[in-house]
């Protein structure tokens, strides 16, 4: 493959843009700032725009954000009135750019933009409109974090149309075309994962190791990533709603073959229909059940309730001063 650092400024024609979503990455910042600018100059110092999103932190990003656009016009920022998710910045990021390319990178260089040359080189050579990446592997994530991201992703394969890669990142380089398309999804609830698979176009796929965070702490919990996997169920799949439903008939079948199995006994051998505990248990079980399937019908009903307020996917508070007004 041509991916020498030779060929790279022959990669593209036109401007870069870098979408950085952070919440509190106070200490990751200078060094994926450096980190990027290394990578730039060894491509050649094409034409780029750093757009990052400040998501609600609690610490001072906001006023490292704020030194960084003053000191480097390619430095723009984008500061949310409080923290609305990495999904809303992620969107956030892609209405207010204006690059003919577009990639979304953590800032904790997890995404490590050393991969840069290797995608833009991809896309030369196979002509799609987007190059993903994996990581091949889990190496220095917790046991079960690892087992229940697997097991997300071969759940969500299972129930729903669209097939998603294991590993998948949200670091990914794509041309307008494709961030248009998406920007013209209205809704409000978005799983930007699914969203990429849903609309289509070429996209290949690059491979590569897990990374440890450059500083500070994760910002995903276990019960978030817990409620975001819930979210991207329910946004791809309607099979959860037909697993209650088919639970629900076959459950009705089954209560009414035992009422007339113990009707039976009670006419033929009397006093046969016994068991006081085993009756409570069952009717916890059911009623355990019967709870499970309407909090499973719930979440769909919150997706409704929400789309219909037609509410905004975030408020901006504040913008670099030198960023183009994309809304003229």
């Amino acid at each position: 493959m041509g991916n020498s650092i030779q060929d790279l400024p022959k990669a593209y024609d036109g401007l870069l843009s870098v979408i950085v979503p952070c919440k509190s990455e106070a200490q990751a910042l200078p060094i994926f700032y450096a980190e990027f600018l290394r990578v730039m100059k060894e491509m050649g110092n094409p034409d780029f725009e750093l757009i990052f999103v400040e998501d609600g932190s609690t610490d001072n990003t906001l006023e490292i954000l704020r030194t960084m656009s003053k000191e480097d016009a390619r430095v723009r920022y984008i500061s949310f009135s409080r923290n609305f998710g990495k999904e809303a910045a992620m969107c956030a990021g892609m209405k207010y750019s204006a690059g003919d390319y577009l990639t979304i990178m953590d800032a904790d260089l997890q995404d490590p933009p050393s991969l840069l040359p290797q995608m833009f080189a991809k896309m030369k050579e196979t002509g799609c409109d987007c190059v993903a990446t994996r990581r091949k592997n889990r190496e220095g994530e917790p046991k079960l974090r690892s087992f229940l991201a697997r097991a997300f992703y071969k759940v969500l394969n299972s129930t729903s149309d669209l097939k998603f890669t294991e590993g998948a990142r949200d670091y990914r380089l794509i041309k307008r075309k494709v961030a248009d398309e998406i920007m013209k999804l209205p809704e409000y609830n978005r799983f930007l994962k699914g969203i990429y698979e849903w609309v289509g176009f070429k996209t290949e796929w690059i491979e590569f190791d897990n990374i440890e965070r450059c500083a500070g702490q994760t910002k995903w919990s276990l019960p978030q990533l817990c409620v975001y996997s819930l979210n991207a169920l329910t946004s791809f799949s309607t099979v959860p709603l037909a697993i209650a439903a088919i639970v629900g008939i076959l459950f009705c079948l089954l209560s009414s073959a035992a009422i007339i199995l113990l009707s039976i006994r009670q006419l033929i051998f009397h006093n046969s229909a016994y068991g006081w505990t085993s009756l409570v248990c069952i009717i916890f079980f059911l009623c355990g059940l019967q709870l499970f399937c309407l909090g499973m019908i719930g979440q769909y009903a919150a997706k409704i309730y929400l789309e219909t307020k037609n509410r905004p996917q975030y408020i901006v508070s504040e913008v670099s001063p030198n960023r183009k007004n994309s809304d003229q």
